[in-house]
């Protein structure tokens, strides 16, 4: 944990730079402090993956859009942060606005020429099982 999960019409590829959106949106993560200015998030446990859905179905398909001259391609992306229990409210609202900061900048110019929906959710926690094995972690352990 934290995993950022970002599922996304597949309309949305020939459009934008998903890849892009993954790592500006992992450093945000990486640049979150606690109140004691620790890092939330552990770097080897950072992740954004996106997953776009090559079939779909958004809103009325079309007809609002194109009634209004935007065109009836529409998308969505939906941004799920998932991350252990244990973080106060600061600090989930501080990953939320940097998040949010992140995915506003990267679709603007889509927001203001089509029609995009655009949601970013947090969840926290209670976990009914968590089982971990990495030998990336070892990697950002500091060294002695």
């Amino acid at each position: 944990m934290p995993h950022l999960v970002i599922l996304y019409t597949g309309n949305l590829d020939a459009v934008t730079d998903m890849s892009t959106l993954c790592r500006r949106l992992a450093d945000a993560m990486l640049a979150v402090r606690d109140e004691a200015g620790r890092p939330v998030f552990p770097t080897g446990g950072t992740r954004v993956l996106a997953y776009p859905a090559p079939h779909f179905a958004v809103a009325d398909g079309g007809a609002a859009g194109q009634a209004a001259g935007l065109g009836s391609d529409y998308g969505f992306v939906y941004l799920n942060l998932r991350m252990g229990r244990g973080r106060s409210a600061a600090v989930h609202a501080d990953a939320g606005r940097r998040l949010e900061a992140v995915a506003k900048d990267h679709f603007a110019p889509l927001l203001a020429t089509r029609p995009v929906g655009v949601t970013l959710q947090i969840d926290e926690g209670p976990e009914v099982f968590d089982a971990k094995n990495s030998s990336l972690h070892p990697l950002f352990a500091p060294r002695t």
